[in-house]
C-alpha cells in the first residue's frame, strides 16, 4: 500500500492535531503522527480500510490525542492515559461527534498502553495500539516501504526519552497519577531507581532507536 501523507483535513482533525502540536512536545507530537501513519499503513496491510469498523476521521483522532494526558492541559490527577482520554472526548464531544463513537475514542486512549487487552477491544483500539506500537519499532517490517518519508517529515526528535520526560513529570503530580504496576508507576519507578527507564533502555536498540 502506497499512503498519502497528508492527514485529515475535516474541522475535528484539526482540532486533534491543534490540541497535540499546542500542549506536547514536537517530539511526542510527531510521534502521535507517525502512530496514526503507521496505523493506517497497517490496517491497509491487514485488508481493514474497507471494514465497516474503520474510520479515518476517528483513527487519527484517537492516535494524534493519545498523549494528551502528557501535557500541558492534563490535571494529573489521574493516569495520563485516562486524562487524555477525557481531554479527546472533549473535543469529540465539541464537533458533535456521537456519543458512541466518542467511547471507542476514549476506549482506544485509555488502553493504549494495556496491550493484550486493547487488541480485544475492537478495530480502532486495535489499530490505534499497534501504530503506536509500530512507532516503538514493533511490527517494523509493515511500514519498511515508508517509513523513510514519514520520518523525514515528523523526524523523532530523542521522542522515548521525551516521552518518558513527559509521563514522569505527570506520574509526580498526584498519586493517582502513578499506580504501582501501571505504565507511569513503573517509569516512574525506573527512572528514580536507576536514572533510566526500560523502556528508554530498548528504544536504543530498536531498529528506529530513540
Amino acid at each position: 500500500m502506497r499512503l498519502s501523507i497528508d492527514l485529515p483535513a475535516t474541522p475535528l482533525a484539526r482540532a486533534a492535531l491543534a490540541a497535540a502540536q499546542t500542549s506536547e512536545s514536537i517530539s511526542v507530537s510527531n510521534h502521535s503522527i507517525r502512530s496514526f501513519l503507521f496505523a493506517e499503513l497497517l490496517a491497509g496491510h491487514e485488508g481493514a480500510l474497507n471494514d465497516a469498523a474503520y474510520d479515518r476521521d476517528l483513527l487519527f483522532a484517537a492516535c494524534v490525542m493519545h498523549d494528551l494526558g502528557t501535557g500541558a492541559k492534563a490535571p494529573g490527577k489521574q493516569r495520563f492515559e485516562v486524562e487524555g482520554a477525557d481531554l479527546a472526548a472533549e473535543i469529540l464531544t465539541e464537533h458533535g461527534v456521537a456519543a458512541g463513537d466518542v467511547d471507542r475514542v476514549w476506549e482506544a486512549i485509555a488502553l493504549h498502553s494495556s496491550p493484550g487487552i486493547a487488541e480485544r477491544r475492537g478495530l480502532l483500539a486495535y489499530l490505534t495500539t499497534e501504530g503506536i506500537g509500530i512507532d516503538f519499532g514493533h511490527k517494523a517490517d509493515i511500514v519498511m516501504s515508508q517509513e523513510r518519508l514519514i520520518h523525514s517529515r515528523y523526524p523523532r526528535l530523542d521522542m522515548v526519552k521525551s516521552l518518558t520526560n513527559s509521563i514522569v513529570a505527570h506520574a509526580a503530580l498526584s498519586t493517582a497519577a502513578a499506580p504501582r504496576y501501571s505504565l507511569p508507576g513503573e517509569l516512574a519507578r525506573e527512572r528514580r531507581e536507576r536514572g533510566v527507564s526500560n523502556m528508554e533502555i530498548a528504544a536504543s536498540s530498536s531498529v528506529w532507536g530513540s
